[in-house]
């Protein structure tokens, strides 16, 4: 059965939005050799409406300037899970509207590599409490991003898991690159 992956930016004081404003300096040969190798482990995404939404308005104008990785995201089926979103636009992408767990669930069962999803929010929160989720990638960077609005935070008021430690890879840059796999359920 295929994994789900969840790769996440995260700043030292819980940051998760914008990570394009502070995660620059500490995106280097490394960090993209990582990037790189956890993409082509992967022959699918899954995502919420606003990732889809950021990754379909720029992706489709970085395949050139990103050469494979810019193909790859480009080409490969993405599941967007989403109640608003009707006709997406970037190519290879099937919303997920309706029953997502088991339809999640369905997309696990079928033949391939890994499923990744970028980015923490909804989707996510939903993949672990219907156990869906196999592993959390927070890449942990040095820098206080200084975010206060909730829907830009790691944590969400009122929800809990707990996970287990699988690896940690540092970086030269100081970014920590964490694995989690759920807890077992007591």
């Amino acid at each position: 059965m295929r994994k789900i992956i969840n790769s996440t930016y995260v700043s030292l004081d819980g940051v998760i939005s914008n990570p394009q404003i502070w995660t620059g300096p500490y995106f280097q040969e490394e960090a993209a050799g990582f990037a790189n190798e956890q993409l082509f482990s992967c022959d699918a995404l899954i995502m919420g409406r606003r990732t889809y939404e950021g990754f379909a308005e720029a992706w489709p104008q970085m395949e050139e300037a990103t050469g494979d990785f810019g193909v790859r995201m480009n080409t490969m089926p993405k599941y967007a899970v989403s109640t608003t979103l009707k006709n997406p636009e970037w190519k290879n992408t099937t919303v997920i509207s309706g029953n997502v767990p088991e339809e999640i669930a369905r997309l696990k069962e079928r033949p391939g590599q890994d499923i990744l999803q970028y980015g923490f929010g909804p989707v996510t929160r939903l993949m672990i409490e219907h156990g869906l989720l196999d592993e959390l990638r927070l890449w942990i960077h040095p820098v206080l991003a200084g975010e206060n609005e909730p829907e830009g935070l790691l944590l969400a008021e009122g929800f809990k898991a707990s996970f287990e430690l699988a690896d940690t890879r540092i970086l030269k840059t100081g970014v920590i690159i964490a694995t989690y796999t759920p807890a077992p359920k007591e």
